[in-house]
């Protein structure tokens, strides 16, 4: 899974990274328009970018910012990264409108700690147009992640989404395999590329 590395502190407003498509739902049908994602590391955060270009349906209880459980039952962006070291794995969710939520596993489905307990020092930022398109985006530390997680060229990293609630599209960057959508299959993940654009 891709990593853009950025030499200068990124910032919102300002993000100018390599995006990919999915174009396609777990079962193989078209998701028009694709959503687009892209990861980013700077100095101190790892980003996670999001943009469709489709009005999302939000969770009624998500808010701006706010850590809200259950976002995966509405349009959501999703990535889960793994700790190359345990078989641990951190699972992301980021709603269009900047809601998130967090869970580390130790195991697929198998939470660390049963309650809720948000990621430290996260933050995340949202654009809805008025034409129902959006763009979000979170901040993780690297220290934290490091620390949590062992974070770095070793881990494993992928990329889903929700889509289309209520009649729900499953989507993953990467390909997990047939039957029922499961994105919680962390020996499938690609394991991260860390690279810098060229064009900059």
């Amino acid at each position: 899974m891709n990593i853009e590395i950025s030499d200068k502190p990124l910032s919102w407003g300002a993000l100018d990274l390599s995006l990919f498509g999915v174009g396609k739902d777990w079962y193989g049908k078209p998701v028009k328009p694709p959503v687009a994602f892209g990861f980013a590391v700077d100095l101190k955060y790892l980003w996670f970018v999001v943009s469709h270009q489709k009005a999302p349906t939000l969770h009624p209880e998500a808010r701006p910012g706010d850590f809200k459980t259950e976002l995966w039952k509405y349009d959501v962006a999703e990535f889960f990264l793994t700790d190359p070291t345990n078989g641990r794995y951190l699972e992301f969710n980021l709603s269009p409108n900047g809601a998130w939520w967090t869970a580390e596993f130790t195991a697929p489905r198998i939470r660390a700690e049963i309650a809720d307990k948000p990621f430290p020092e996260v933050a995340t930022f949202a654009d809805m147009g008025q034409d129902g398109s959006w763009l979000a985006a979170a901040a993780l530390p690297l220290e934290q992640l490091r620390d949590r997680l062992n974070f770095g060229p070793e881990s494993q990293l992928n990329a889903t989404f929700i889509l289309n609630s209520p009649e729900q599209q499953f989507l993953s960057a990467a390909d997990l395999g047939a039957g029922e959508p499961n994105f919680h299959l962390p020996d499938k993940f690609p394991k991260v590329n860390f690279f810098h654009n060229p064009q900059k």
